[in-house]
């Protein structure tokens, strides 16, 4: 099903969007809490760059830059990340995501911008391991990989 294109301009064109499309999402999911845009929709132009990369260079070529078996270990570290910065300030005395008990050792201010940070890069690490999986399995990418 993955067959990678014999076209020297379309993979050139994919080799130099898919890094422009990858910094772009580390801009959405970093000014997530100030603008529009955060964690879902950065994950989610990650995720795109990477399937970009799987249907343009094909199987081998693709999985040099981002491995299928990195899928899931994204998606479960960015539960965990997200799960731990809304789950901490309960054990320290808090409410579910109330930043200024996370210890970071921080003034509030702080606290609460670094605590929608830790989220947003939780969510997009989870979207990104989400749907990157769920092309790779639909595609067969890691069974005929092996």
């Amino acid at each position: 099903m993955i067959r990678p294109q014999n076209s020297v301009i379309v993979d050139l064109a994919v080799r130099i969007m898919a890094p422009m499309i990858q910094i772009f999402a580390f801009y959405v999911i970093f000014h997530g809490h100030y603008s529009p845009g955060g964690g879902f929709q950065g994950g989610a132009l990650l995720a795109a760059s990477i399937l970009l990369q799987r249907v343009v260079l094909g199987r081998r070529r693709s999985a040099r830059s981002f491995p299928p078996r990195l899928a899931i270990p994204f998606g479960a570290v960015g539960i965990a990340i997200f799960a731990g910065t809304g789950l901490w300030p309960l054990v320290t005395g808090g409410n579910v995501l109330q930043y200024d008990y996370l210890p970071l050792g921080l003034s509030p201010v702080f606290l609460r911008n670094t605590g929608i940070l830790l989220v947003e890069i939780g969510i997009a690490f989870a979207v990104l391991g989400t749907l990157v999986s769920i092309y790779d399995d639909l595609s067969n990418f890691q069974r005929k990989e092996r």
